[in-house]
């Protein structure tokens, strides 16, 4: 029977059960993602205080308990009479969209969080919190609990000669899949700030295990860039490049490496923008328009000649782009903050950058020189690679690849390439199994063939000869490399399913880096997944469940008693039914989705895990790695 819909079905959520009850707009996801977003509010604010210069050091502590701390030696936050007739205290941490930065007599010239919502966002989404501000010599402190609610009212304490602000918060369990913070995400975020907010120190502890760092660099971008590059070899100098128009300020580091990938890492006001915006387009323009003009000042095209692509101009550049700009200007898509929204910061970049890059260019002959013979390789290098995939497209060869794809995929009977699904499977065996008992309507099934080419330090020329990952470009369908469009692709999603041992790991790595490498875009709107197949087989009888891990397999083992176990080695081992009960229905099935929510710390980890550096992988797998039970299960049973 259908609900009715009257008066009464209209509800107004007062206060911050708006955020309670749609976490997800605020804040993204309740997942790992949202958790850390609460502390990047918290640290945004303490930043913007910093960054126009009230206090020295910010301090993040994960305390024992489980809880986090952030403070700062900033001005303190106001504890008198607000208009509405509460504390300003209260206000700024139970009132949506209230602070101190939507006029210019709150004493920001530039900030990152403008919405007015961070601090009240994680007091809506912990099971308390606790604010100590020193306030014109004075401290003052109050206590919410569940998720916002006032626990006592403004409490006066000592007098003090210090200023700043101390939160200190526990995430709700209510809201939250998971409550632990991870120490490495912070610091890496913190390390970032500090390379940006350049004499500013920031001390990162973890009171779980006595784990602290403190990070504070004076040359800024400099040495954001020896650490970004640090695993790659250099072809040029860190060129830096700055200046001001529009009352945006603009800073960019640039340097050209042996790799053959384009970066580029964004902020506006010290806030990450990973899905750029209207700076990087500024930035991009730029870059061109003063690597061709120079080209053409010096004759080196002549007029007969098309201008350099921009995606060979950025072959191996990482750039990064830097913008302060004024709170009246400032636009970001969404309070998450990732795209940067204001017209004018294209304009100040692409004028500041064209203007500095073409002196430095013209004043430095030997590195520019160096530049354009490597962007002449890389452009000859694409054609060469458009020329092979048009002959794929065409005549013998079209055919030739036809083939090869009618004797390895089984593809969607659906057009509809919003539903349609691709499993890249590991093996024929489990290619057979997968293609049995799958959902042929709208699920297409890729074996692979042993494992994929690494494609760490490999140009697109050699990708597309690699037989394996030329019919998985050519299954997808979007292109690839520069040229690769994730709206064209013929699935919506691109599922690896491999087995759940060493080498499905491996084979999951090196797909993953080809997706990064040479078709980020797809990962960075969601469309990439891994399949999540069981461990084990629980039974007892005509009784049995799957587990997905050693914790789901150790309480099953209390709940049967007496039980008999399969260990799945391989995807094989699974016949069409259960491979489709447990892997691959999505009403049963869990998947894992593919993000970047870091880039800098994406780019650090495929460069550590996927160069040949093999010392520094062998250090990185001992720090990070920790071998469970499963790993003793298969030393038992060989």
């Amino acid at each position: 029977m259908a609900q009715a819909y009257n008066e009464k079905s209209i509800q107004i959520l007062e206060g911050l059960e708006a955020v309670r009850v749609r976490p997800g707009m605020y804040i993204g996801s309740t997942d790992v993602r949202g958790l850390h977003h609460l502390v990047w509010e918290l640290l945004d604010n303490a930043v913007d205080e910093a960054l126009n210069g009230y206090g020295k050091v910010i301090r993040i502590t994960i305390e024992k308990d489980g809880s986090l701390t952030v403070e700062d030696e900033g001005r303190g936050m106001p504890a008198g009479k607000h208009a509405s007739g509460k504390s300003t205290l209260e206000v700024i941490f139970t009132v949506l969209h209230a602070g101190g930065k939507f006029n210019e007599e709150g004493g920001y010239k530039t900030a990152g969080g403008l919405h007015g919502v961070g601090a009240s966002v994680v007091n809506a989404l912990s099971s308390y919190l606790e604010v100590t501000t020193c306030y014109n010599g004075q401290v003052y402190f109050m206590r919410f609990e569940n998720g916002g609610k006032k626990n006592s009212g403004l409490k006066t304490l000592n007098k003090t000669n210090k200023s700043g602000s101390k939160v200190h918060f526990m995430p709700d369990k209510k809201i939250f899949s998971v409550t632990d913070f991870n120490y490495s995400t912070i610091l890496e975020r913190c390390r970032e700030t500090a390379f940006l907010l350049q004499g500013i120190t920031l001390i990162v502890k973890d009171d779980r295990n006595n784990r602290s760092e403190t990070l504070c660099y004076e040359n800024g971008l400099d040495a954001y860039m020896q650490y970004i590059n640090e695993d790659r070899t250099p072809f040029s100098p860190i060129i830096s490049l700055s200046g001001k128009q529009n009352e945006i300020n603009v800073q960019v580091a640039m340097q050209y490496t042996d790799d053959y990938s384009e970066n580029v890492f964004s902020f506006a006001n010290l806030v990450s923008t990973p899905g750029g915006g209207t700076h990087v387009t500024g930035l991009k323009t730029a870059i061109a328009k003063a690597v061709n003009d120079y080209a053409r000042r010096n004759n080196i095209l002549k007029e007969k000649d098309k201008n350099f692509d921009g995606s060979d101009i950025r072959e191996g550049l990482t750039s990064i782009v830097l913008c302060e700009i004024p709170e009246h200007l400032l636009q970001f898509e969404g309070q998450t903050k990732g795209i940067l929204g204001t017209p004018e910061a294209k304009a100040a970049v692409e004028s500041v950058v064209y203007e500095k890059l073409s002196y430095y260019l013209d004043e430095n002959k030997d590195i520019s020189t160096s530049i354009v013979k490597k962007i002449q390789k890389a452009a000859v290098a694409r054609e060469a690679a458009r020329k092979a995939r048009e002959e794929a497209r065409k005549g013998k060869n079209a055919q030739k690849e036809k083939g090869v794809l009618s004797g390895k995929l089984a593809n969607a009977q659906s057009k509809d390439y919003r539903k349609n699904e691709l499993f890249i499977v590991e093996g024929d065996s489990a290619g057979g199994s997968a293609k049995s008992g799958r959902d042929s309507k709208f699920q297409a099934i890729l074996p692979l063939r042993g494992k994929v080419l690494n494609t760490e330090k490999e140009p697109l020329s050699r990708v597309i000869q690699n037989e394996e990952l030329n019919t998985l470009i050519h299954c997808i369908g979007a292109g690839v490399g520069a040229d690769f469009d994730y709206t064209k692709s013929n699935y919506n999603k691109v599922i690896i399913m491999t087995d759940a041992d060493s080498d499905g790991a491996h084979i999951q790595l090196l797909l993953l880096t080809f997706f990064y490498r040479y078709m980020r875009p797809l990962i960075e709107h969601g469309m990439v997944y891994i399949a999540n197949p069981p461990l084990y087989k629980i039974s007892r009888g005509e009784k049995y469940d799957y587990a997905y891990s050693d914790e789901e397999l150790n309480q099953l083992k209390e709940k049967y008693g007496r039980y008999e176990i399969s260990r799945y080695k391989g995807l094989g081992e699974m016949n069409a039914t259960q491979l489709w009960d447990t892997t691959m229905d999505p009403k049963t099935r869990t998947l894992i989705q593919v993000n970047i929510s870091d880039m800098v710390l994406a780019e650090k980890r495929v460069s550590v895990l996927m160069s040949e550096n093999v010392e520094q992988r062998r250090n990185w797998i001992k720090e990070n790695v920790s071998f469970t039970l499963e790993d003793n299960f298969f030393e038992e049973n060989k």
